[in-house]
């Protein structure tokens, strides 16, 4: 088995999150600059041994497709093209930041940190992640 890494994907900052090699715990990973996320991406896969990406699908309440999907298709072309030995799944995304940032304060993270978008976004990926290793469970 390999791990499953999870994709927050945002036009400025990407989260990610990654499970254990057994595929049982989700953790968050980090939070890349999206200009670098395919070539972190390379170095992770070329270090990792990673099975299969979740990429986060945003939807509206009526569930058509979000105005960041366009953006999101283009980055899965570029992933598709750069490392395409490992399989894309996308998993409905929808109130992901909402809960992260809810998350945040459950945990007790004074407000300041709370300010922390990339922190929000790697939470919002680990989400992502434990949305898809729970419908596939």
């Amino acid at each position: 088995m390999g791990r499953i890494l999870a994709i927050d994907y945002g036009t400025k900052r990407t989260g990610l999150a990654v499970t254990d090699e057994m595929q049982i715990i989700a953790s968050g990973l980090t939070t890349v600059n999206t200009k670098d996320l395919i070539s972190f991406l390379k170095k992770y896969v070329s270090n990792e041994n990673v099975e299969k990406f979740v990429v986060g699908e945003p939807k509206q309440m009526d569930n058509t497709a979000s105005e960041s999907e366009v953006y999101i298709q283009k980055f899965l072309m570029q992933l598709t093209k750069s490392i395409p030995n490992i399989p894309i799944k996308r998993v409905d995304e929808r109130f992901t930041s909402k809960m992260a940032f809810q998350t945040m304060i459950d945990s007790g993270l004074k407000k300041k940190q709370r300010q922390n978008k990339a922190l929000i976004d790697e939470i919002s990926a680990t989400l992502i992640l434990q949305s898809y290793m729970a419908s596939n469970s």
